[in-house]
């Protein structure tokens, strides 16, 4: 608590009419376990880069997402939203009985109302990236987008992917496994426009394919069991190599100490030993492997460096955070801190997720498809199963969740619950079917 308290406020909030606005550079990792960087005691994968950015932030070690797959993982990040709010529950439509393949169905005439119909739920929310757009920044979009045209459904000036019939982000995906050219020349364009900047820089790292440079590959072969494991450690190292190009190049131009950092997760990975997927309680699942991410947040002269091993921070704070050293409003509906708010973290004793199927079962109605409700309190976490018993863990003697305590203190499983339902009870439909609804019901 002593330590938190010694985090510099700024003097004065940052106004957006100013000529020094400061840039804002929105960096998330793709399929990264929460402990696999050398800043968080990783004992094979090197990360100096990313380690070096959490020596400059102001950096919580217990960040969670609300939710552990990327797409409402990412639409979380952009509105502040949970996803029962906003909607974008999961990654595809449940699709089965149109026996179309759900990674070419966007193309399909039978399926497109069904994805056009959760992209408009996205659409429609306000997100942080038209707000600065509206007060004079120009955004640009690189790395995975899920819905459509960036530019028409979040306000981005400039946008690397076009929205075409895909899944996450067509030519989005090529940023840092292909260097970092729209980058810079955005950059170009913002210096000689002389407007402030945002830079949403989702690369699709170290995500699959584990295709990481023959040298990096070379190494981790050499020092891990496995070739799978191998390939995603190296995959993980190449980021970091790509997070540290892109840092050097704000160093270069002289931009660093006028730009907010924020750095996180859309959601963790455990690698399989035998291939390149994910092992059981991590992506996909209300586990801490599937959940946690450190989160920092960094603004060089502004911000002082901060390790905090307590405190917890959530996805759902990145806009409030954003918001709070821009000097702007958010919307009144936002239930996130402000991470640079040293009362407002140390009053936090709570965090809320959930967990819905990879598969949207309707897109109206969020409780469809809904998995688990889960909650931290203090260092209790319980993970309330729709279709399965209840699990507690005391993640301060069990972190990685491996002694369920929910029979040994059924009085905390009840009053965890009813935490649950105060904050959102969701109201269930008639037994799911194998298909979204196309229009709301």
């Amino acid at each position: 608590m002593k330590k938190l308290l010694l985090l510099t406020l700024l003097a004065g909030a940052a106004t957006l009419t100013s000529a020094k606005a400061p840039n804002v550079l929105f960096i998330i990792s793709d399929d990264q376990a929460w402990n696999d960087y050398g800043f968080m005691g990783h004992p094979t994968i090197g990360t100096p880069h990313l380690d070096q950015l959490a020596a400059e932030s102001l950096t919580f070690t217990r960040g969670y997402t609300p939710i552990a797959v990327c797409r409402p993982s990412l639409a979380t990040m952009a509105t502040g939203l949970y996803p029962h709010q906003h909607l974008v529950t999961g990654n595809d439509p449940s699709i089965t009985l149109l026996k179309v393949n759900s990674t070419q169905a966007r193309k399909n005439p039978a399926v497109a109302p069904i994805y056009e119909a959760i992209v408009a739920n996205f659409a429609r929310q306000p997100n942080f990236i038209r707000d600065l757009t509206s007060r004079g920044y120009l955004a640009l979009q690189t790395g995975k987008w899920w819905e459509g045209n960036p530019k028409e459904t979040a306000g981005f000036t400039h946008a690397m992917t076009q929205g075409n019939p895909g899944r996450h982000g067509d030519d989005g995906l090529k940023i840092s496994r292909e260097g970092h050219a729209p980058i810079t020349a955005f950059l170009d364009d913002a210096d000689e426009a002389g407007q402030p900047w945002l830079i949403w820089h989702a690369p699709f790292l170290p995500h699959t394919p584990h295709n990481p440079p023959a040298e990096l590959l070379a190494h981790y072969a050499k020092i891990t069991p496995n070739e799978a494991t191998a390939r995603y450690y190296a995959n993980v190292a190449w980021f970091d190599q790509t997070c540290g190009e892109l840092l050097a190049e704000l160093d270069a131009r002289g931009q660093r100490d006028n730009t907010i950092i924020i750095y996180t997760c859309d959601n963790g990975w455990i690698q399989s030993p035998v291939n390149n997927l994910f092992a059981p309680r991590s992506k996909v699942t209300p586990y801490e492997g599937g959940t946690r991410t450190p989160i920092m947040v960094s603004w060089r002269g502004k911000i002082t460096p901060l390790r905090d091993d307590t405190h917890l921070a959530s996805n759902i704070d990145l806009w409030p955070t954003i918001a709070a050293l821009l000097g702007t409003e958010t919307p009144a509906n936002l239930t996130g801190i402000n991470l640079t708010d040293p009362a407002a973290v140390a009053a936090r004793t709570t965090l809320y997720g959930e967990q819905f199927d990879h598969d949207i079962a309707n897109v109206y109605i969020p409780s469809a498809s809904l998995e688990s409700r889960w909650t931290i309190d203090g260092y209790w976490k319980l993970i309330d199963h729709v279709n399965s018993a209840p699990e507690l863990f005391d993640l301060s003697q069990d972190p990685a969740e491996t002694n369920n305590l929910a029979k040994q203190h059924p009085g905390k499983v009840t009053t965890l619950r009813a935490n649950l339902d105060a904050w959102w009870t969701p109201v269930y439909p008639p037994p799911r079917g194998d298909r979204s609804t196309p229009s709301a019901p």
